[in-house]
């Protein structure tokens, strides 16, 4: 049973907290959570923080990204089309930003939403505490790795839906496409005039 090394869950090695380890920069209140959280396998703070450092390394200055005299109308549709996907490919890394932005804004100015969060995370770390002392079973099943984040989330889906996270999710995501889309839809491609001379023919 401990072979199981095509499981999609896996555990953190128990001494990923030394001092040589990513665990050991963490701030304090991180590091006394459980070492052995079940984690998604190939997910860990190593990799979101590369993943994090490749996106902040190629983000485009913001006052370029924002100057007001790189907005203009599109000629035609061609034009419309080739900038918006030429502006997702320029400014993606921007664009995440806004969209992660847009959710921490949602977020901080929803109390609810907090104390639904915090009720989700406080239940995900009573369940894995309990299944480190014994085998946690429910209705005659042993909760897993995987099954836990499934119960946090029943435990506090009652608190989520008086919270309006549903609402929540349809603001972000139409705040996201409004803002994302007129940026890309109207900011000028990187090269100015010379690179939307080639679009200008109507489709």
């Amino acid at each position: 049973m401990d072979s199981k090394a095509g499981d999609l869950f896996s555990a953190e090695p128990a001494d990923a907290a030394g001092s040589g380890g990513v665990m050991g920069n963490l701030p304090p209140w991180l590091s006394a959570l459980p070492h052995r959280l079940w984690l998604p396998k190939g997910l860990s703070a190593t990799v979101a923080k590369e993943w994090f450092d490749r996106r902040r390394a190629s983000i485009r200055p913001w006052a370029g990204f924002v100057d007001h005299r790189k907005f203009t109308k599109p000629r035609n549709f061609g034009e419309l089309c080739q900038r918006v996907v030429r502006n997702f490919d320029t400014y993606n890394s921007n664009y995440i930003f806004i969209f992660l932005g847009l959710i921490l804004y949602c977020i901080i100015s929803s109390p609810m939403l907090l104390i639904a969060l915090a009720v989700f995370v406080g239940a995900f770390y009573i369940i894995h505490l309990k299944s480190l002392e014994s085998k946690l079973v429910v209705f005659g099943k042993e909760v897993t790795g995987p099954h836990q984040l499934s119960l946090a989330g029943a435990v506090s889906f009652p608190v989520f839906w008086l919270a309006g996270a549903g609402a929540a999710v349809f603001w972000v995501l139409g705040a996201t496409m409004f803002v994302i889309g007129s940026h890309a839809a109207f900011r000028e491609l990187e090269g100015g005039s010379e690179m939307e001379e080639l679009f200008m023919e109507p489709v």
